[in-house]
C-alpha cells in the first residue's frame, strides 16, 4: 500500500485531469481524508473536538483545541487550516489569513486554504490578491465547478473599474 506523500501525489495528479463534478468531490474528499489521518491519539482527540466545536459555532472552543494541535504539531498542516476556518467563522480575518499562510507553507497544495484566502480577499477588497490566489487554485483543479466563472468575473472586474 503506498505511503500518505505518494497517496496525496497520485489524487492531486487526477484532480488536474478530472472534469467531472462527482469525480473532482471524491477526489477532493480523498485528499482530505488523508490530510485528516494522523497516528496520534491526543491529536486525533483534539482534532475531534475542534471540529464538533466548529459544528456547534463555538468557535472560542474551537480555536483553543485548534491551538493546542498547532502548538503541539507545528507541522501539521490541517491543524492550521482548521484553526483559520475558526477564526474566519469569528470574522477574525487577519488570525485567519496568517492562519492560512502557515497551512500553504506546509501543504502549498491544500485548495481549502486556497479557496478559503481568495474568499477572505474578495470580502477586503483585494481583488488582484484573489485573482491570484484563484490561480494557484486552478493549477491544482482547474475544472473545479464554479472557478472558471469566479476567475473570469474577478478579471472582467479588474480590467473595467468603472462598470462595478
Amino acid at each position: 500500500m503506498p505511503d500518505r506523500p505518494q497517496q496525496l501525489d497520485e489524487l492531486f495528479q487526477r484532480l488536474q485531469t478530472a472534469t467531472a463534478p462527482l469525480e473532482i468531490e471524491a477526489l477532493q474528499q480523498g485528499i482530505w481524508q488523508l490530510w485528516l489521518e494522523t497516528d496520534d491519539v491526543a491529536l486525533n482527540k483534539r482534532l475531534e473536538s475542534g471540529m464538533r466545536a466548529l459544528s456547534a459555532e463555538d468557535y472560542t472552543r474551537a480555536i483553543a483545541d485548534f491551538g493546542w494541535i498547532v502548538e503541539q504539531h507545528p507541522t501539521y498542516a490541517e491543524g492550521w487550516n482548521k484553526r483559520a476556518t475558526a477564526h474566519y467563522l469569528r470574522g477574525e480575518y487577519r488570525a485567519s489569513l496568517l492562519d492560512i499562510a502557515r497551512t500553504l507553507r506546509l501543504e502549498p497544495r491544500h485548495f481549502g486554504a486556497l479557496s478559503g484566502k481568495a474568499t477572505i480577499l474578495r470580502m477586503v477588497g483585494d481583488d488582484r490578491g484573489a485573482l491570484r490566489t484563484l490561480r494557484r487554485l486552478s493549477q491544482l483543479c482547474p475544472h473545479l465547478p464554479g472557478l472558471q466563472t469566479q476567475l473570469h468575473d474577478l478579471q472582467r472586474r479588474l480590467d473595467n473599474p468603472d462598470t462595478q
